[in-house]
């Protein structure tokens, strides 16, 4: 059969990836992403390190990300992201710039990282107290929070799991348990990190529930990557990506719970 007369495939317009070895959820960044544009993912090389600080400053080592960066080039995406959320905080503000501007000459498009996004994530909402839900130990999610804590924006609770590796086989139901666990009142928003953990089919019930935004790292990843090429990430029900959904009243009291929060 001639299909010549179809005239495509259709220009596509990339958004390259650069993930840590133990990245194992493409199919979830794919979601946020709308028809014409295309994901191009690369990896981190292989560390036998578990889940924690030292990790997190092996895969975002500047050689490392701009190897990852340039494995990237021959398929000219427009712009770059660094989809890791602990190897992007773990050396502060100043650290997550430097990275981007690695990156950027690395490539010659924008970058963006996962901490980045975040911060360009809460300035988009106007939130200034946020709650976190990670599944890292006490000593990566108290990075996470200085982090936070270091762009001036108030950390209101904080819940975490202790994870050290298969972050990605946690199940919704433990992401939402540990959100309700976060959730203070007064809180702006929710962020629940680590680009490994799956969040895309909770994030509309927590916002139902909590009634506050409730933003991921690879929703944010994604989001602020597009942002870039100007347009938008798709999503049912997000905040971050629905304007419309903005208005809503502000999050109920909830019990004070200390097992597993801060």
């Amino acid at each position: 059969m001639d299909v010549s007369f179809l005239g495509g495939p259709r220009p596509q317009r990339g958004v390259g990836v650069v993930a840590p070895f133990d990245f194992a959820l493409d199919r979830e960044l794919w979601r946020w992403i709308p028809d014409e544009v295309s994901l191009h993912l690369t990896r981190t090389p292989y560390v036998p390190v578990e889940v924690s600080l030292d990790l997190a400053r092996l895969v975002s080592e500047h050689e490392t990300l701009s190897e990852g960066v340039r494995t990237l080039i021959a398929i000219a995406p427009e712009v770059v992201a660094y989809a890791c959320t602990s190897g992007s905080f773990v050396g502060g503000i100043a650290g997550e710039r430097a990275m981007c501007e690695a990156m950027t000459r690395a490539g010659a498009v924008p970058s963006v990282t996962t901490s980045g996004a975040l911060m360009e994530a809460l300035a988009d909402l106007g939130a200034r107290r946020v709650a976190l839900v990670t599944p890292y130990t006490v000593s990566v999610t108290r990075a996470l929070e200085e982090y936070v804590a270091e762009a001036g924006v108030r950390v209101t609770g904080c819940a975490f799991m202790g994870l050290t590796r298969h972050i990605w086989k946690v199940p919704y139901r433990e992401v939402a348990d540990m959100a309700r666990r976060a959730a203070r009142r007064g809180t702006d928003c929710l962020f629940i990190s680590c680009t490994n953990l799956p969040t895309y089919d909770v994030i509309p019930q927590l916002e139902a529930e909590l009634r506050i935004p409730v933003i991921s790292a690879n929703q944010v990843t994604m989001w602020a990557a597009l942002r870039r090429l100007g347009t938008r990430a798709v999503g049912p029900y997000q905040t971050l990506i629905d304007p419309a959904a903005r208005n809503g009243p502000a999050l109920p009291d909830v019990e004070q719970q200390q097992e597993g929060s801060t």
